[in-house]
This record gives structure tokens, sequence and C-alpha cells, in this order.
């Protein structure tokens, strides 16, 4: 065997070390197969295309060797597979199916039947896809959505293409939906055609197999290599590609500055069916086509392959640049919006049938912007950004296709059938319900460690995403990769922030922006401590404290309401003051005096931005010293100082002046915090919540 393959096009991952270690166990080497497909976004997407091994196994119940299938289950990925992940099926059954087949009109009754098929019946779901592995003969099986692959299949002259490419050696079949007629169609093609090592379905993808784990993936990587070549000796020679470029250009840093500013705009507009979430990109390939002669002619064609257009919808939005620098682009935009939520409704009351589910959220999943990038928005990060690669990859398969002949995209009733499969609905009927954040953006200062820290991650178990900061550069890395481990990249997003710094809070909200969409949260949690008596107070313990404290919430909130007014979704702030705020306490007329600021311009600011429906609500710790930068300097020397025990008799000594003589812990201020924005309080604002285990001072009535 080869240790080495040489690939331009596609990556040879195979290790013989690895796949050694592996030997004599099917399923294992089956399942490092699939996760090596789907680590190359150039093979298929995310949750795209399907694997499988035919082996040996004992019936449980008579104890003879009987042939099973495992193959990827329902809504699982290849990149990502487990055992877990698979359904295993008696191949003998599956096959025994064609006895109850009725056709075309009774396909959705057959996916029923698979489950009795299962070897073991706490597998995961079978996929749609099952039968077309399971009725042929192979015993390693690959199903993927190559671009170079689609980009033939989604050509008018594809499958000439194809025999031009590989002769008798794959064979073609026309564009259908998956299901057990398709699979019924491939065996009869492999039965005809014995000597194939493939098969393109027409605007759909690949099958490619082989008799081991390892000849299926060489002869995949192969085949889509070959295609690869192809495509790539053909581009400019036809015509430019896409028409040539209608449009240079502009620099990275304009590019991030003006997605920064027009994301919260669009993020508001595409949220009037449920909060969405945005990812954007600028990629080179998008670029290339997006500022393309024929990027309206193209876009308008829709995708091809079925899971592109599942995660895309029918067609993307795209934006008129010379509107858009216009007095009146918020109108513009607002039109934009209105007539593709109208084209949609049209498209489906074209191809509606008397059971299809009701119309779905009308607007874009993806838009445009010529000389900027692409946005794309859905329920969480991970949806919108794997919505951008499946985009990505069409705009990749029309580059080919158009290099080689003509695109084309999906019949538009085809289209419809599927993004309302009944089957697919069923799917989205299971998904479980939304977290009470779900869609939410959250930024919260001094959020590395300590209350802010706890305030994040309350935030993202309970569906929001999250932007962590620190002034603290040292601070904010060790939280990253905390987070990163902790949550993945989809969750957060991490930048330095110091709270004085005006130029520092907008890179912040730029940064927000450009991850999520913008920002539905603020909570101001960066401070600092000083205690002294009034004759050791200096004038710069009395700055520091109010730049920090006071002007530090102002700045944060004033640039988050700009946000939140584009967004046009009301919003939350949140502050976190102190008990010390309404009680007068020794040693800390700078702190305390401070708070007592915080606490008013909470007030201040609830009544002007309840207009805006941005609800501004207080809560109020007291002694929360676990974790705490403040507690690790001279503050807590100084409290101790003011009354009269040990550093480390303060916690006790705070507990015990409490009506509930409690401990007061980071959760606690975070459950706070969360009470306030997780809907249970949806109409509340102006109001201060006290988390201090009960001092009868602080009582604000």
């Amino acid at each position: 065997m080869n240790t080495t393959q040489a690939f331009n096009y596609v990556s040879y991952l195979w290790d013989d070390k690895k796949a050694a270690e592996l030997a004599g166990d099917e399923v294992a080497l089956f399942i490092y197969r699939s996760n090596l497909l789907g680590a190359d976004l150039r093979l298929t997407n995310y949750a795209g295309g399907n694997t499988s091994v035919k082996l040996m196994e004992t019936n449980p119940l008579t104890g003879e060797p009987v042939e099973v299938m495992w193959v990827k289950g329902s809504g699982g990925d290849i990149g990502t597979l487990t055992k877990k992940g698979c359904a295993n099926l008696y191949v003998e059954r599956l096959h025994a199916l064609k006895n109850r087949y009725r056709g075309l009109a009774f396909e959705d009754e057959m996916v029923g039947l698979f489950d009795h098929c299962l070897f073991d019946p706490k597998c995961a779901a079978p996929s749609i896809d099952t039968p077309l592995h399971g009725l042929l003969p192979f015993k390693h099986i690959d199903h993927l959505h190559p671009d170079a692959l689609i980009a033939i299949a989604a050509s008018r002259d594809g499958e000439a293409i194809m025999h031009q490419i590989w002769g008798d050696q794959l064979a073609w079949l026309p564009w259908q939906r998956p299901g057990f007629d398709l699979g019924l169609k491939l065996e009869e093609t492999v039965r005809n055609n014995p000597n194939l090592r493939g098969v393109i379905l027409g605007g759909h993808g690949l099958f490619t197999w082989g008799d081991t784990s390892y000849e299926s993936y060489i002869n995949t990587l192969e085949v889509i290599e070959q295609a690869s070549e192809y495509l790539a000796a053909n581009y400019g020679k036809k015509r430019a590609v896409f028409g040539g470029p209608a449009r240079e250009n502009t620099d990275a840093d304009t590019r991030k500055k003006q997605a920064a500013s027009l994301m919260p705009v669009l993020r508001g507009l595409a949220s009037g069916h449920r909060r969405m979430v945005g990812h954007f990109t600028d990629d080179e390939r998008v670029l290339e086509f997006v500022n393309s002669t024929d990027l309206s002619r193209l876009a308008r064609l829709g995708t091809s392959c079925p899971d592109h257009f599942l995660r895309t919808k029918i067609r993307p939005l795209v934006l008129d640049p010379i509107q858009l620098s216009s007095a009146d682009s918020d109108a513009y935009l607002e039109k934009a919006f209105a007539d593709y939520r109208d084209d949609y409704a049209a498209y489906y009351e074209r191809n509606k049938h008397d059971n299809s589910p009701a119309i779905r959220d009308p607007n874009p999943v993806v838009i445009l912007w010529p000389a900027v990038g692409m946005f794309t928005f859905a329920k969480d990060k991970q949806t919108a950004r794997v919505a951008a690669e499946f985009y990505t990859n069409a705009i990749n398969v029309m580059k080919g296709a158009e290099a080689v002949s003509d695109y084309v995209g999906l019949p538009e009733q085809e289209a419809f059938d599927i993004e309302y499969w009944l089957l697919e609905e069923a799917k989205l009927q299971r998904m479980p319900k939304p977290k009470p954040l779900s869609g939410k953006v959250a930024l919260i200062t001094g959020s590395a460690g300590g209350i802010g820290k706890a305030i994040a991650k309350t935030f993202l178990a309970e569906g929001a995403v999250v932007i962590i900061n620190d002034n603290d550069a040292d601070r904010l890395a060790s939280a990253n990769e905390e987070f990163k481990d902790q949550y993945g990249k989809d969750a957060y997003t991490a930048v330095q922030l110091d709270v004085t710094n005006s130029e520092t809070i907008a890179n912040a909200y730029s940064a927000a922006a450009l991850a999520f969409g913008g920002v539905d949260i603020v909570v101001n949690c960066a401070g600092l401590s000083i205690s002294k008596p009034l004759e050791e107070h200096t004038e710069s313990d009395w700055d520091l404290l109010y730049d920090v404290l006071v002007k530090g919430q102002f700045l944060v909130t004033q640039q988050a309401v700009a946000v939140m007014r584009k967004q046009k979704l009301g919003g939350d702030v949140i502050n976190i003051v102190s008990k010390n705020a309404l009680v007068s306490g020794p040693n800390n007329a700078g702190y305390g005096s401070a708070k007592a600021a915080q606490l008013h311009l909470s007030r201040l600011n609830a009544a002007e931005l309840g207009k805006d429906h941005i609800r501004v609500n207080v809560v109020n710790p007291d002694a929360v010293i676990s974790d705490s930068k403040i507690w690790a300097g001279a503050w807590a020397e100084g409290r101790a100082k003011a009354y009269g025990v040990t550093v480390d008799e303060l916690p006790a000594y705070y507990a015990k002046r409490t009506l509930l003589n409690e401990v007061i812990l980071p959760d606690d201020i975070a459950n706070a915090c969360l009470a306030f924005v997780n809907g249970l309080l949806a109409k509340s604002t102006g109001n201060v919540l006290n988390v201090d285990g009960g001092v009868a001072m602080a009582f604000v009535r």
C-alpha cells in the first residue's frame, strides 16, 4: 500500500499507521474513512452525503451469521461521525422491502418500514438515503456532494462531459429526489454495468465504492480529482469566469467596516419571523462571484444540490451597491426585503400541494453585497456559518458548470417539494424547543473572570452567543482557551476591551456585528474597587473609579444603543452595580459614590430608552469574593481593616451580616441577570434586583 498519494485538488489524509491500529474492526475503519472524507469541504459539506459498510454480524435471535449495513444516520455529519451516529440494518430485510414498495406516490411510507429492518433497535434513525446504499452490492460505499462533481451534474451537457472524462467507468442517473425508487434505479444501473466505479446523480452528487475502506477512499478521491482537473483546464477557455468582473474589490479593512455597519440593519430585517444570528464572509470565492457580470443571472437560478438548497433557500437576496450608498438606503433595504418576502410567498403559492406544510419564514438566508461579501442568517451561529459554506459550494458549482457548459439550477417545483417535503417537516417538528436565549447576542464587559465570566457561561447555557472581553490581554487569552475547549468556535468571540476607551468599545461592537450580526444584551460588569479613608483617597483614585465605573458604563451603553436602534429589535442593558450604591459605609467615598452614580445613570437610561423597547435594569451584588480581581488586591485588605477583621475572615463576616446568612457567588449574580433577559420579566425596566443575601440597609424601598 502506498503511504502517500499526490492530489492537487483534494486532500489525501489516510494514515497507514492509524488504519493499522483499526485493522480487524470494519466499523471503526468505516468511521475513520468517513471522518477523513468529511474533513475536506471540497468533498462534502457539513451533514452532507453519507457513507456505509456491509459486514457479517451474529443474529441475536438465531446465532447465525447475517449481513448488516452500517450507514450514517439521519441528520448526522460524516466529518464527526461516531458509531452512535450510525444506523445498522439487515441487508436482506432492506431487499425484502421491494415487495412492499408501491411506487413513487408512496415513497414516504417506506421510511417508516426502515425501522423494521434495524439490527440494533437503539441505533440512530435511518435516513432517506438508506436504500441507495442498501440495495447496492458493494461492501464500502461513499455518497458525497463534491463541488467538482456537482458542477458536472448540474451542467446542461453533464452526461456527455461525464463520458468524455471517464468513458464507461461512470454512469449517469437523471435528477430524482432521494428515496426507495432512486435506490432501485441505482441497483439496476450497477447490475447492467458491472464494470462501473461510480454513478453521478444528475444535479445531486456522486456514488463511489470499493472492496475495502481504503479502496473506496482512493476511488472517491481519484474520481473527484479527475473532475477537478477537467474543470481547472476549462476555466476561462469558453468565456471569462462568471462573465468577468463587473466591479473591483474594495480593500479588506473597508469591507469589514462596511459589513459591520450594515450587519445589524440586515439582522433586524431578517429577524421578522424569529431572532436570527448572522455570519459574514468575504472569502475570495465569494468576492469573485458577487463582483461578477453574471451575478444576477446565476443567483436567480438558485442552487442545484438538495443539500445546498435546504440550507440556503430558493435563492439569495442580491443587494444594489448604488442604492446602499444613497441617503435612502434604509428605505431601499426595507423594500428589498419586502420584495423578497413577496417573491417567496408567490413561489410557495405556485408550487404548494393540498397537504403542504404552512409557509415558513419568508426572509432570505443568504444576502450578497457586491464588492463586500456574503451575509447569512439562521437560528444559531453554526447554522448561519454552515449556510455560508453551502452557498460557497454552490458558487463553486456554478463556476465549474459555466466553465464547461451552462449551469442548470434545480427545477422550482422540485426545489419546493424538497423544501416542503413532509418528511423534512416531520424532522423539523422533532427539533428540540429553542432555549430561552436562542438567537440572542450578549456582550458582557469584564467577562474573562469572576462575575462576568459566570454571566457569559450562564447565557451560553441558555442558548445565547457571547462576546467575552477584558482589558487584561493575558486574562482574556486564558478565558479564550477555556471557552474554546468548553463551547467551541460558534458559541463566542473574544476581543480586548477597555471600557474607558471609545475606540476599543467600537471595535468590540464591530466584532460582535461581524461574528453574530449585532447585539441584544449588554451587561456592564467591568469594574474595580478602591477602599481608603477620605484623607488617603487621591485624585487619581477618584478619576480611575469614575472613569471605569461611570464613564465606562455610559460609553458602553451609548454605543450599544446605537447598534440596537439599527436592529429595531429592542434590547437589554443590565448594569452590575453594588449594594454600596444604597448603603453608606466607612472608607468608601470614591467607590460608593461611583456606584450610586451608576445606579442613577441606569434609571436615567431606562427612562430614555423605553421608546426603543430597550430595557435597563440593575443587579446589586455584595461581597462576591470568588474568582474576583477586585478581591485579589488592596480592596480586601481595606475592607477587612474597615470592619476590624482579617482578610481570611471576610467571607464569613459578610455572610453573617446578611438576613439569609449566605455567601454570595458569581453564579448567583449570573442567575439574576438571566432572570431579566429570559423572557419572564420582559415588561420590566428600571428595576434594581439585590443579590446580597439580604442586607436590610440596601433595600430600595
